[in-house]
């Protein structure tokens, strides 16, 4: 996942597009946990973060389209 300041740049949809598909993975992560067949645990912490800079990231946009 790119960082914080990169993605910073990106646009909106960019960035909605990125959470869809964070969100897919997510769940496919959680079906492979569910069946043991999780290859690579620590995936899962970083789509959970990943979907939260990107979840701040929007809220951030949001108060500031707010505040113009």
């Amino acid at each position: 996942m790119s960082k914080f300041a990169d993605l910073k740049v990106s646009t909106d949809d960019q960035v909605a597009d990125k959470l869809n598909e964070l969100k897919r993975e997510q769940m496919n992560l959680r079906f492979q946990a569910a069946t043991s067949q999780l290859e690579k645990p620590s995936r899962v912490r970083e789509v959970r973060r990943d979907i939260a800079r990107l979840k701040t990231l929007q809220a951030q946009r949001a108060a500031e389209a707010l505040k113009a």
